[in-house]
């Protein structure tokens, strides 16, 4: 019943006014953020792809905000540590991740997760996508990808192919071309891109579907042989070398970087997020900087982002299935 010193107006305007508070107080935090340091965590040491990208993100957020933004490293279990920290944190956009290609291939990589990173982790915003090179020692006798493919048929389980870790994007990126060209070669995974290109200098292995912000300068000064690059197409980096799908019709593998936050962040913080990572991508100053990874900026908005992640998520999940990959 209505309280008499109340019209039955005045309480359904009272209480269409309460209903409104919770927004109202969500777009107030939104305008006010961010009023504090916010943390980029990183789930790999510092100077790979995932630290340097997160590292220009967080400088150009922190002048554009005038609020530091912070990166720190929790590396370890293919970035699941991190992941599963940032999943854990408090949703009000001051722990972010930058998240990349891993998360999509733990998803069905680990069967025993903690979290589950389409459900758990909110997508913000795409940065970029870079292809892989797929590089060969000088000493390996082919100049294009049908005379490696000719070659490694030949040479059943001696071709050896480094990667930076089982479950990475080279390691994805090389399971995927045996399963696509039928040929036998043997993984040798590494801990990281560095020590892998090391023995590829060295020769202790023949190939590798190397990212190309670690392995472009070996390509430029001619120490390796670049076959072909991994994406769909050609890198403007190097516009000169094929990709591997001119031989191989429908291959398409390739790293990529976005930022994500704690599932239930308000939709208002990851909107003024997602606004700011779309204008850094378009900044001229900017795109030159991820142009030198050999980087293809991913704007849109974290809709985008999210159908994204679960097209590479199904994508991954049947290329490990059918190589029977393991976790280390």
């Amino acid at each position: 019943m209505t309280h008499p010193r109340f019209s039955r107006r005045t309480v359904l305007r009272l209480a269409a006014g309460g209903l409104a508070l919770p927004a109202v107080s969500r777009i107030a935090l939104a305008e006010g953020y961010p009023s504090r340091p916010v943390r980029i965590i990183v789930g790999y040491a510092p100077s790979g792809g995932v630290d340097i990208t997160a590292r220009l993100m967080g400088q150009w957020l922190s002048e554009r905000f005038g609020q530091s933004f912070i990166i720190e490293n929790r590396p370890g279990a293919g970035s699941n540590i991190a992941t599963e920290y940032v999943i854990k944190s408090p949703a009000d956009g001051y722990t972010l991740q930058l998240i990349d290609s891993t998360g999509a291939i733990n998803a069905t990589l680990y069967a025993n997760l903690n979290f589950n990173f389409i459900r758990d982790m909110a997508p913000v915003a795409g940065i970029m996508d870079v292809p892989n090179i797929m590089l060969l020692h000088p000493s390996v006798p082919a100049q294009t990808v049908p005379e490696f493919i000719a070659y490694a048929k030949a040479n059943p389980g001696k071709v050896n192919v480094a990667s930076a870790g089982t479950g990475t994007s080279p390691h994805l990126s090389g399971e995927l071309f045996k399963i696509a060209t039928g040929t036998n070669m043997v993984h040798v995974p590494y801990r990281g891109m560095a020590p892998a290109l090391n023995d590829l200098l060295g020769g202790q292995v023949q190939v590798s579907f190397a990212t190309a912000s670690a392995s472009i300068q070996y390509v430029t000064t001619g120490k390796l042989k670049a076959l072909a690059v991994t994406s769909a197409s050609r890198s403007q980096a190097l516009p000169d070398v094929p990709t591997v799908a001119e031989f191989v019709p429908g291959y398409d593998a390739t790293t990529w970087y976005g930022l994500g936050a704690p599932r239930n962040t308000p939709a208002e913080i990851i909107d003024t997020l997602n606004k700011a990572v779309n204008a850094a991508l378009a900044d001229p100053k900017m795109r030159a900087r991820l142009a030198e990874f050999a980087g293809t900026t991913l704007p849109g908005s974290p809709t985008d982002l999210a159908r994204f992640i679960a097209d590479e998520t199904e994508k991954w999940a049947k290329v490990i299935r059918v190589a029977g990959i393991k976790p280390e």
